[in-house]
């Protein structure tokens, strides 16, 4: 087996045509990944499968064509646009001697990257080691060997079961300080709570620019960027609306198509403020070549944590970009159904303020009670 290493910037990404819709968004988003990571993409490798090889993935044929752009292009790292079996993984590196990285492993490298807090990096470090659990073998033969020799003898305890072992107490003790603050947050919900102040979530997939609109909204100055991840840590801020009433805003981690269950798992505390809000507010990029396929894939999520009866209003952002005017779209009953703005202009912005305050209005109405 060769030697695993530690370094190694220059990639080749690995998309393969299942017959799935929306290839060519995939494949942007992909590219987009692997740069927000860090990575320098070299070249792009694409082939059709009517289903995927149970030892490699992608076809011996298709590895070995793998292998030679590979070595053509000087790169170390073989991304593949898939989540890959550990065995598939293992077997990929073992004919291509480089190191082979799928979706979900390059999904929580970034999260990694980003996570500033102390509660982000727990719940990072979390999803790593459960990620990690099922591939303890790879590359690491010396793993499934007995212990022995003069000053090694253990108890009968192979290497792969000690790591095992000693992973799963890391484990424990990551949820025991997670559920900690799964309390502290439970807390601070019920003190918002007593004093009736409505409470607003943002959700969106990756990047539709949710903590620009955070910041329009908040006036304050959370991280925003122009790449895929770039929030991890809810932030929570007071927010003003033109009937002075008053409100709680939070900035939740983007979502991504395919987002891996660990992650979905191990920032459970985090995504809480979107399961306890009063409102979702779902912003969706209006410049998007396919915001259909983002939404679904926010709904995805928000039905896996148990969010998807919450009331939802659309924020269809980038209108600058779309060439859509600022406005309000309203269903059938007269409600408002979405909004549509620019929060990197602040173009109907103000449009939204009022659609928080005739939900606040409907909301005290059905409770029988005065929202502050």
């Amino acid at each position: 087996m060769f030697d695993r290493p530690v370094g190694g910037e220059r990639c080749v990404l690995v998309t393969l045509d299942f017959g799935v819709q929306g290839l060519e968004a995939r494949f942007i988003e992909f590219t987009e990944l692997a740069v927000s990571a860090g990575l320098q993409v070299t070249a792009h490798l694409q082939g059709k499968r009517s289903a995927p090889d149970a030892a490699t993935y992608a076809g011996s044929g298709k590895v070995a064509e793998l292998r030679e752009l590979l070595l053509a292009q000087q790169a170390s790292v073989a991304l593949f646009n898939h989540e890959l079996s550990p065995a598939q993984e293992r077997n990929l590196e073992r004919v291509l001697q480089c190191r082979v990285v799928d979706r979900v492993s390059l999904i929580l490298d970034i999260f990694a990257q980003r996570a500033r807090s102390h509660e982000g990096k727990l719940q990072v470090e979390l999803a790593q080691l459960q990620h990690l659990a099922t591939r303890l073998v790879r590359g690491w033969t010396h793993l499934e060997r007995q212990k022995g020799g003069i000053g090694l003898r253990g108890p009968g305890e192979t290497q792969l079961e000690t790591d095992r072992r000693l992973l799963g107490k890391r484990v424990k003790v990551l949820k025991e300080k997670l559920l900690t603050v799964q309390r502290q947050r439970q807390t601070q919900r019920r003190a918002r709570r007593r004093g009736e102040v409505l409470n607003l979530a943002l959700v969106g997939y990756t990047n539709s620019g949710k903590s620009t609109l955070f910041n329009r909204v908040t006036r304050e100055n959370a991280y925003a960027a122009d790449q895929l991840f770039a929030t991890l840590d809810t932030t929570t801020r007071k927010l003003a609306t033109p009937q002075g009433g008053r409100a709680i805003i939070s900035d939740t981690v983007g979502f991504i198509r395919n987002l891996p269950h660990t992650l979905v798992a191990s920032f459970r505390a985090t995504l809480e403020e979107t399961l306890f809000a009063d409102m979702l507010l779902h912003v969706v990029d209006g410049a998007s070549a396919d915001p259909a396929q983002q939404m679904r894939a926010v709904d995805g999520v928000l039905e896996e944590i148990g969010a998807q009866d919450i009331p939802r209003l659309l924020v269809l952002n980038k209108c600058d970009l779309s060439g859509h005017a600022p406005g309000l779209e309203r269903g059938a009953c007269g409600n408002i159904q979405a909004v549509r703005l620019s929060a990197r202009t602040g173009a109907g912005v103000d449009l939204l303020r009022l659609a928080i305050d005739e939900f606040r209005t409907t909301l005290a109405v059905s409770a029988g009670r005065a929202v502050a």
